[in-house]
């Protein structure tokens, strides 16, 4: 059963006027609607409009023109069923072989800055859907049946089969519309997300600051990318799946040079180095372990920023994660080539610094824009539920930061904290973050008490050989006594930057003029857990 009939309805038209050209020399009749069957016809093709076709014409501002016995019978009926060939013939219905479609671009309208609500609706298909949906569920048996396309990426293999066989395969339609049903899902999932998230809305309370409106109903889809060997342990499955609409910026963007397939603690640790490494703007190093910053530092050029941060902690440093935001010279890579890591992350590489890299057969190399994307929302599974709050994109406002002590932190000091604050947002709470000269000294990560991870900062620095006299050290969250604060004193800071709001805040700050240190207030914590 040869193609005879295509229907042909894109928003993008990514290669639609190069298909049509190849199945029109195919001797397969087109049909098209609107804009794509105008340039369809500007690139010489005959065209049937669907409106000629169906002998209805678009109406409603063409909110209906497919949506027609001619078009569903022709999509819906069964080729090998006498009696839905019989009722096709009786009605005068030609069956569509052929159904090319993507959707009114609902996701791109309501990310525009300024999308008002009518122009949403607007974008919300009615008729494209339908027919997805159609010529999906008839994509038939080995006998024949609808193939479906929604991605310009699967144009040539269906010309490949029809030139093979005159018709596609079983395989290739089934395989394209399981693509339809986890399209029109995708598709239905971001308009419910948005229109619950308005229906859900309610005034805040005067006395009540406003607060996003989170929808009822929560439809999340992603595509995987990788099935990996196990998870954090062998004896657990796991896939790493991606958002295809995440933008640029984020992990899942990313492009890997060589190496090994990527586990699962590879993509959660490189996505912890890469997050951190790109807030900064000067050239600097994140080295990851275990989700944690082992190693970070700003400097002139990445070879430099690379070995400060190495001297944080050279033992954890082995078989790390290294993530760059300038692009990596040959230089760097002899350097960072010295040591054991598993991933090596950077917007780019040279020529030479991936030449020697090649010798590491097994580092994976990713590449990755900078980007300033981030995601929509973060997610937590828990028993029975997910946790779903906004990602931690806080930017300090140094003009609202607090000087709460006599001593003031001098300009120096200030940069000190800056960065140290900067670290501690990607620390695991409770956080303790010793720095000096835009380079971290000590790094107290996961504890359960915040002085713990004062102590374990100030033992990392010790074991490395740094000496944390005159560091600036960063708390992520306040000090729910001054013991904390002694600590870190005693270790040898001389300046401290927290968020403060404990009920002992006038204790701890009583505490850092006893010690004769400068602390600042920035007034927002940072939980990381």
């Amino acid at each position: 059963m040869k193609l005879s009939t295509a229907l042909l309805s894109v928003s993008d038209k990514t290669g639609i006027v190069e298909f049509a050209q190849a199945l029109s020399q195919r001797g397969i009749k087109l049909l098209s609607t609107g804009g794509t069957a105008a340039l369809l016809k500007q690139a010489g093709l005959t065209v049937t409009e669907v409106a000629e076709h169906t002998g209805s014409p678009e109406i409603l501002d063409g909110r209906v023109k497919t949506l027609h016995p001619k078009i569903h019978g022709g999509l819906l009926g069964r080729r090998d069923d006498d009696i839905h060939l019989n009722t096709m013939k009786e009605h005068n219905i030609d069956p569509i072989d052929l159904l090319v479609v993507n959707l009114y671009p609902f996701r791109e309208t309501i990310a525009k800055p300024g999308c008002n609500f009518a122009d949403a609706i607007e974008n919300i298909d009615i008729g494209g859907p339908a027919m997805l949906r159609a010529a999906a569920k008839n994509h038939g048996t080995e006998a024949g049946g609808v193939t479906v396309v929604i991605d310009p990426s699967d144009y040539d293999q269906v010309l490949q089969e029809i030139d093979a066989n005159g018709q596609t395969s079983y395989a290739l339609r089934l395989k394209l519309a399981s693509k339809v049903y986890a399209h029109t899902a995708s598709y239905d999932g971001a308009i419910t997300n948005y229109l619950t998230s308005l229906a859900d809305a309610a005034p805040a309370q005067e006395t009540e600051p406003a607060r996003k409106q989170w929808p009822s109903v929560l439809t999340v889809q992603v595509q995987q990318h990788q099935a990996l060997r196990y998870g954090e342990n062998p004896h657990q499955s796991a896939a790493f799946y991606i958002d295809p609409n995440a933008p640029e910026g984020l992990l899942g963007r990313y492009r890997q040079l060589q190496g090994k397939e990527l586990s699962y603690n590879n993509i959660a640790d490189s996505d912890a180095a890469w997050e951190c490494v790109r807030t900064f703007e000067a050239p600097a190093c994140v080295i990851v372990k275990h989700a944690n910053p082992c190693g970070v530092a700003v400097a002139e050029s990445a070879i430099a920023a690379y070995q400060k941060a190495f001297k944080t902690d050279p033992t954890s440093a082995f078989g790390g994660i290294i993530a760059f935001n300038r692009q990596v010279d040959l230089a760097t890579a002899q350097a960072v080539s010295e040591q054991f890591m598993e991933v090596l992350l950077a917007p780019s590489y040279t020529a030479e610094a991936l030449e020697l890299l090649a010798a590491k057969k097994n580092v994976r190399v990713l590449e990755l824009a900078i980007g300033n994307g981030k995601n929509d929302f973060d997610i937590k599974r828990v028993g029975g539920g997910w946790l779903v709050q906004d990602p931690d994109a806080f930017e300090l406002d140094t003009s609202t930061l607090k000087v709460v002590t006599k001593k003031q932190p001098t300009e120096q000091q200030m940069q000190d904290l800056l960065f140290a604050w900067n670290v501690a947002k990607f620390v695991k709470s409770n956080a303790i973050v010793f720095c000096a000269d835009g380079m971290t000294m000590g790094v107290g990560a996961g504890q359960m008490s915040r002085i713990d991870s004062a102590r374990i900062a100030s033992i990392k620095a010790e074991n490395a050989g740094l000496s944390l006299k005159n560091s600036a050290a960063a708390s992520d969250a306040f000090f729910p006594f001054r013991d904390g604060l002694d600590v870190i004193v005693a270790a040898g800071a001389n300046c401290i930057i927290q968020p403060g709001g404990s009920i002992r805040d006038d204790e701890v700050i009583a505490a850092a003029d006893e010690q004769g240190i400068a602390m600042v207030f920035t007034g927002t914590r940072h939980f990381r857990h």
